[in-house]
């Protein structure tokens, strides 16, 4: 629930697409670069049965990089070689919103990454470990967005119950199941308007 002066007590925010640029801009910049129409990447992971289950399992740990990026390469008919580091590549942190967590957990709200993974060793985990008390990476658990089971533990490793946290992603079926929880959900579209609503969520400037 909410404390007295209408904030809440727990922040859990999802990395690719929140905190960096937008993913699927970097995606289409790959497949323009390869050569494919620039929605090749998510019609793939969409469409085709075999694409989908490489990346499932490459979320939650059971598909290794080494597997997934020669298989998804020769589905998609591109070099192997560097896949997700290319495919990322357009992918860049995005300063403002590094400081509004970094702002949030100075104000004393406990803050926590939930994240669907694709390869565990691409965060900055120094960074990882000023902005959050709490790291939920899928690869590292075993489980995925939007598995209820992912948000009761990033609720419970921030040692709070999930009604007292604010969830924030770029996929809005990925916020279904924290509002389920009874999380406040922010569905990040633009920098400003996310940090202006967590900024009214949780009662401190966060510019």
């Amino acid at each position: 629930m909410a404390s007295e002066n209408g904030g809440y007590r727990g922040l859990l925010i999802d990395w690719g697409g929140v905190l960096t640029t937008d993913v699927f801009a970097s995606f289409s910049a790959f497949c323009e670069h390869e050569g494919l129409a620039p929605d090749a990447i998510s019609r793939a992971f969409r469409e085709d049965a075999e694409c989908r289950e490489l990346m499932l399992g490459l979320e939650t740990g059971a598909v290794a990089q080494e597997q997934f990026e020669p298989q998804v390469a020769a589905l998609l008919g591109v070099q192997p070689s560097g896949l997700l580091d290319r495919m990322f590549a357009g992918a860049q942190p995005d300063d403002a919103m590094i400081e509004a967590v970094r702002r949030v957990r100075a104000g004393r709200t406990r803050t926590g990454l939930l994240s669907n993974s694709w390869g565990t060793t691409r965060y900055p985990r120094d960074l990882l470990g000023e902005l959050f008390d709490a790291v939920v990476i899928s690869g590292e658990v075993g489980m995925r967005k939007p598995a209820r089971e992912i948000y009761v533990l990033g609720a419970e490793r921030l040692g709070l119950p999930p009604a007292d946290c604010v969830f924030v992603d770029d996929l809005p079926g990925n916020l279904t199941p924290a509002a389920g929880l009874g999380m406040a959900t922010v569905h990040h579209r633009a920098t400003e308007d996310t940090i202006a609503q967590l900024e009214r969520l949780f009662g401190v400037s966060l510019r």
